[in-house]
């Protein structure tokens, strides 16, 4: 009996060591409250991998829709991106009878990635010119789906990290947030395998079907998730309080605490942890020669660096650690990861290049972390939802930009290099790529002088050193 209890102890002792997110869970919030909150953020990753990845092969090679009507369609989500820190706000001030703050704003942005899903199959098969009649409704509709779809995922994620910011207390919110981030994640990785079984036998019917069912998938865990969240407090919601204006209530947001510094660096660290996201499998496969496998293996490396980087960004804030500095070493990192990948060329070396991708998402983790818990921490209670919307505005933003400006600057660089303008030494295949992973470099440069002063503003001040109890009265004289 006496060896049973021991067993028992050292194993409830290991268990928040082997389950990461284990210690997540308060008397506030939980686990499977917060399980059940983290699903929205599951529906999101798997809006992402639909529009990114398996609708841009789709599009292109099955449906044979042109390129560029291809990447005007899959940038039209980011419009809405920028307007994440006015549905913060008004999700912020709502005004509602039934004491609702979060809980409308969550599932009008669940049904308008419902509708754009439940459209889009329709709207892309008439795109791609099968039809009896003209294509231009096609062209309207697939933008209006892809617009919805946008609009819908940007305003459920932002407004779902407020709610998740009011429910955990201050103390847990770094495990919180690293739950969050990695649930991303795994909606991100499964919803990548389950679409790639299920188009393996591509065909019309079989892409509505999959499409259509994405869209049933996530309106039924976003009801899960937002069941029995927030408590209602009519008094916070009633029609005839007050409501700042948007533009008052952001200077107020942006000149305190140095806010315009911390979105500064937030922008410039993901856009360059995000301008190698289309670059890195042709990379492998056009200047290291990798096959099909071991480029399609990159995603699944990326992905488990960032999983490891969300723990690691986790225990170290929950020690007491500093979320600015998290950021930083996560940029620290991805310089040590573009380096890596840079030097993978001219030394031929896969396994070196493997490292540096698998670095890449260990430190976008760390910086990601780092800058969403500083987001949360500097919030009050009634600015909670501008400033996760800021900082997902910020973030979603330079993405974008990021990621279509690397493909410009790639096929710019190839191109001066093959015409020679950069001289014979560079007259190479991979300068186009390489001249992209410096500037990513020179970005996290650009960071970490953005991130500097937020880490000296948070720093605890020195404590005065006492006075001697008995001052000489007269001073030496210097000789």
């Amino acid at each position: 009996m006496r060896t049973a209890g021991l067993l028992t102890r050292a194993f409830r002792n290991l268990g928040p060591g082997l389950l990461p997110f284990a210690d997540a869970a308060t008397a506030e919030l939980p686990m499977g409250r917060l399980l059940r909150l983290a699903l929205f953020q599951v529906t999101v990753g798997m809006a992402a991998v639909l529009l990114i990845g398996t609708l841009n092969r789709v599009m292109i090679v099955e449906l044979a829709v042109p390129a560029w009507i291809v990447a005007v369609m899959l940038s039209l989500p980011l419009i809405f991106a920028p307007f994440r820190a006015l549905v913060g706000f008004r999700s912020d001030t709502h005004r509602s009878v039934l004491g609702w703050r979060r809980v409308p704003y969550i599932w009008f942005g669940t049904l308008l990635q419902f509708g754009g899903l439940a459209i889009m199959p329709f709207a892309l098969l008439i795109l791609s010119g099968d039809t009896t009649g003209p294509v231009w409704p096609g062209h309207v509709a697939a933008a209006l789906a892809f617009v919805m779809v946008g609009a819908g995922l940007h305003t459920t994620q932002t407004v779902g990290l407020a709610l998740a910011t009011d429910l955990a207390p201050a103390h847990a919110r770094p495990r919180v947030v690293a739950l969050l981030c990695a649930m991303l994640l795994a909606g991100m990785v499964v919803s990548a395998v389950a679409f790639g079984l299920l188009l393996a036998d591509f065909s019309a019917l079989r892409l509505i079907k999959v499409i259509q069912g994405a869209a049933v998938v996530t309106i039924v865990l976003n009801g899960i998730a937002l069941w029995k969240q927030e408590p209602r407090a009519p008094s916070r919601t009633a029609p005839e309080r007050p409501r700042p204006a948007f533009a008052d209530s952001w200077a107020l947001y942006a000149g305190k605490g140095r806010a315009r510094r911390r979105l500064v660096a937030t922008g410039l660290g993901t856009a360059a942890f995000s301008m190698q996201d289309i670059l890195l499998e042709p990379y492998g496969a056009q200047i290291l020669h990798l096959p099909v496998a071991a480029t399609t293996a990159l995603t699944a490396l990326l992905a488990a660096g960032g999983g490891l980087g969300l723990l690691l960004a986790a225990r170290w804030l929950d020690r007491g650690g500093d979320a600015f500095r998290v950021a930083a070493s996560g940029a620290g990192v991805g310089i040590a990861a573009f380096s890596a990948v840079i030097f993978a060329a001219p030394l031929d070396s896969g396994r070196l290049f493997a490292a540096g991708v698998a670095l890449i998402g260990l430190g976008g983790g760390l910086f990601a972390h780092g800058t969403l818990t500083a987001s949360m921490a500097k919030a009050g209670p009634e600015d909670t939802g501008l400033a996760l919307g800021a900082w997902g505005a910020v973030q979603a933003s330079a993405a974008g930009i990021a990621i279509a400006a690397s493909g410009i600057l790639r096929d710019l660089g190839a191109h001066l290099a093959e015409s020679g303008a950069l001289g014979e030494a560079l007259n190479l295949p991979s300068t186009g790529y390489l001249v992209v992973y410096h500037l990513e470099i020179a970005l996290l440069f650009a960071t970490l002088l953005a991130i500097g002063p937020l880490v000296r503003a948070d720093a605890p001040m020195p404590a005065p050193r006492p006075l001697p109890r008995s001052l000489p009265r007269s001073l030496p004289r210097s000789a």
